[in-house]
């Protein structure tokens, strides 16, 4: 039987100093809360996006507030460009110990206009690129003394909406993948986590909640009453990350404000038909 480890003491089960974490997608509204979270608890945070100048400024934030971040730029639907992002990143900041899946796009159609493009595009990136950076990872975490990979999947995972079909698919993958990876590559000392959270509040997501009844409706089916906001997703992720989730590998944290509870159907006993 493997020896446990040792764990910080409780008050620093949480931080992240000396940690070097690859945030892909950093340019976006949940990547950049993350990017700040991270630095803020010690982390060096190599930020991606498709280019430089969607997380300069983020870097800039970070580096002008004492945190420690560099940028990077990759296409990661190609494939030679994910393994290309590892290494320089792993580079640059002397390894790598957590890499945070966080790049995604979207096309919302419904199915009968998805084209094999729109099918393409989605699954290069939300799909593919987290089994390729991942694998391009390995070598990295491995030798790390607390390697791990969060990945950012959705609860369309397993409770999907109208014309995102792909993007759900892709999803559902990702979770899939991270107890394929977490089950292959735990005597490696590396762990695999995701989590699925329901619709954020942003841009990237605005035509899911924009219109009136939508966001009549996304108040109405969730316990806690409405939608989630990028920072409420730092707790999980961050728990992943660090020692603190030390004995958790294949699982994906559902963060959905209880639309999976169940439902109320006293909440119809004094609508009129």
């Amino acid at each position: 039987m493997k020896p446990a480890p040792s764990l910080p003491a409780t008050a620093d089960l949480f931080r992240m100093d000396g940690m070097r974490i690859l945030l892909t997608g950093a340019g976006g509204a949940i990547g950049a809360v993350l990017a700040r979270a991270f630095a803020d608890l010690g982390a060096t945070v190599a930020l991606h996006d498709i280019s430089e100048t969607k997380v300069a400024a983020l870097a800039a934030e970070i580096n002008d507030g004492g945190g420690s971040a560099l940028t990077f730029a990759a296409d990661i639907a190609e494939p030679d460009q994910c393994v290309e992002l590892i290494e320089a990143a792993a580079a640059a900041m002397g390894g790598l110990d957590v890499l945070v899946n966080g790049a995604g796009i979207n096309r919302r159609k419904p199915i009968v206009e998805v084209t094999v493009d729109d099918f393409d595009a989605i699954t290069a990136v939300n799909m593919r690129a987290v089994y390729l950076l991942s694998q391009a990872a390995h070598p990295h975490l491995a030798a790390s003394p607390h390697g791990a990979i969060v990945n950012l999947s959705s609860l369309s995972a397993r409770y999907s909406f109208n014309t995102i079909s792909v993007y759900a698919a892709t999803k559902a993958a990702v979770s899939g993948m991270t107890r394929s990876f977490a089950r292959e590559w735990v005597a490696d000392g590396i762990r695999v986590n995701c989590i699925e959270p329901a619709v954020v509040q942003t841009e990237f997501t605005k035509p899911l909640w924009g219109e009136e009844h939508r966001a009549r409706w996304f108040a109405d089916t969730t316990p806690i009453g409405r939608l989630a906001q990028a920072d409420e997703l730092v707790g999980a992720v961050v728990f992943l990350a660090t020692p603190a989730s030390s004995y958790i590998t294949g699982q994906s944290i559902v963060v959905e404000g209880g639309i999976l509870s169940g439902g109320d159907w006293d909440s119809y006993a004094d609508a009129t038909s």
